[in-house]
């Protein structure tokens, strides 16, 4: 059997490695192109927005001693919000688990709470791009002692977060619990943390 000199060794497997290096560069090129390609056509919250035909509505002023968000760093915390009115004008009142409201209503209403929940957070950074995803939400609802669907109410609101965020960034930690009472007899009311992009 015939030695490979020491050279011709080193020689032979460095030309073995740069066949293998070129052999993966196009597989690793390829998939970074179709990355970047993905990451482009995937719509943005504000063309979500528009896609879905969704307008929010106008910020109110708080009366009570408190922001409406605050920022600190890169997170953004929402106060507790109720879902405003109707489309009539007329106050959205009510209580789960009595004859004042059933579980699409109060689905409904938790999804009314998450526009006003957007409106705040467009007014606070100038665009809903700017959110890099919904970290927590704090879901009240209104509801009787016995009342047990909690989770499907709130599903209103964060099925709204995914709309408009996406199926990854829309999903975040998540309470529904029960309350006696909310304020002015609101059915719900949800707090929510964002982070936002540096």
């Amino acid at each position: 059997m015939t030695r490979l000199h020491p050279s011709l060794k080193v020689c032979a497997l460095v030309a073995v490695g740069m066949t293998f290096g070129l052999a993966l560069q196009p597989r690793s090129s390829d998939s970074s192109t179709a990355a970047a390609q993905e990451k482009k056509t995937t719509p943005s919250a504000e063309q979500r927005l528009r896609e879905l035909k969704i307008e929010l509505p106008a910020v109110s002023q708080p009366t009570n001693t408190l922001v409406n968000a605050m920022r600190v760093g890169d997170m953004l915390y929402v106060s507790g919000t109720g879902p405003g009115k109707d489309e009539g004008g007329k106050p959205i009142l009510g209580r789960l688990g009595k004859t004042d409201l059933d579980v699409k209503q109060g689905r409904a209403a938790a999804r009314q709470v998450g526009l006003h929940v957007l409106a705040v957070v467009k007014a606070e950074l100038g665009s809903l791009d700017k959110v890099q995803r919904l970290v927590k939400t704090f879901g009240m609802v209104n509801a009787a002692s016995d009342f047990k669907e909690h989770p499907q109410v709130i599903n209103g609101f964060s099925d709204l977060m995914v709309e408009v965020f996406g199926e990854e960034n829309g999903k975040g930690a998540r309470s529904a619990v029960g309350m006696s009472s909310l304020p002015n007899g609101i059915p719900v009311e949800i707090e929510a943390i964002f982070q936002i992009r540096k």
